[in-house]
């Protein structure tokens, strides 16, 4: 693709202005979010929307989430069942991603749901992405902004480091709070857990008062974040080390010696997903293999392991 002048925004009226301004205009700007940066473009607008698939060199199978600013905003593309009440009342805005159907007149290009019949939604929680939401009043196409497979970025900077010259602009909103996607929900039938993330499946549960499926792995894509192999380093990676191997770097959880960086000291599963993306880019920086701690597969423990078998997978 054609290289342009990226330029970083400040989070202050006329960054976020200036951000809206571009979207308008069918530009691409990365933005934040308390889970991640995500790569935006206007999803009714194919040619900008091609352009963020362009960007990531991300496989035009593979759908986009689309970013509103509030559940009303959301009801303009997307049927909106009881189901899609109650979770949008517990977690909205917040880093939840719904897929629902999408209803007629909806103005989203194909491209964004890859030809599918459903859409994955949300709203995020990010001052600054709800200001930014508020200010463009329009459906925002925004998968991660790195390239694809890649590490997801947890601020501006990284995103610089994958992107730079290949986006227009990015929104800097500092380091993202919670630094895993979100957990994404479908509602296209009974209500099926695709994507783990911060919010639990006994969140969710609570929240719709009867547990919910667990996707088998699918033999399409059907929704953003089903790819076996993503989030990797370069570096290859070993999971569950309990002790290193010869040129390894070891990234621990809890109290472990001779950690080069560690997730959490204390143990904390949701300090230990903030720190995920960027400790493994750090990592990947300075080693060709990385071991890393046991993490507990429990609670946000779950998600953390999704994404680090996924960046251990075969590429």
């Amino acid at each position: 693709m054609t290289s342009t002048e990226t330029h970083l925004l400040p989070a202050t009226p006329a960054g976020i202005a200036d951000a809206a301004a571009r979207l308008g205009k069918g530009q691409l700007v990365a933005l934040p979010t308390e889970t991640v940066y995500g790569l935006g473009a206007d999803a009714r607008l194919s040619e900008a929307v091609a352009a963020i698939y362009a960007a990531k060199g991300r496989p035009s199978f593979n759908p986009l989430i689309v970013h509103v600013a509030t559940p009303d905003a959301a009801k303009r593309y997307v049927d909106w069942p009881k189901a899609a009440e109650r979770l949008a009342a517990a977690f909205w805005p917040g880093p939840l991603t719904l897929v629902l159907p999408l209803r007629r007149g909806h103005g989203i290009a194909s491209l964004v749901t890859a030809g599918l019949e459903s859409l994955a939604i949300r709203c995020p929680a990010h001052p600054v992405a709800q200001a930014l939401l508020t200010e463009f009043d329009g459906p925002v196409a925004a998968p991660s902004a790195n390239p694809s497979g890649k590490i997801s970025p947890t601020t501006a900077a990284h995103v610089l480091q994958g992107l730079n010259g290949k986006v227009s602009a990015v929104l800097d909103g500092g380091a993202a709070e919670i630094g895993l996607e979100s957990t994404i929900v479908s509602l296209t039938g009974a209500p099926t857990l695709l994507r783990h993330g911060s919010i639990t499946a006994d969140m969710l549960a609570a929240a719709l008062g009867a547990p919910l499926a667990e996707a088998t792995t699918p033999a399409a894509i059907t929704a953003p974040g089903q790819l076996a192999s993503h989030y990797a380093p370069d570096a290859a990676l070993r999971l569950n080390a309990t002790a290193t191997e010869t040129g390894e770097a070891l990234l621990g959880f809890g109290a472990v010696a001779g950690a080069e960086l560690n997730l959490s000291p204390a143990g904390d599963l949701r300090e230990a997903a903030a720190n995920l993306f960027t400790m493994l880019r750090r990592l990947d920086e300075t080693a060709s293999k990385i071991a890393v701690s046991p993490v507990p597969e429990t609670g946000v423990g779950i998600a953390i392991n999704d994404r680090l078998k996924r960046a251990a997978a075969p590429r």
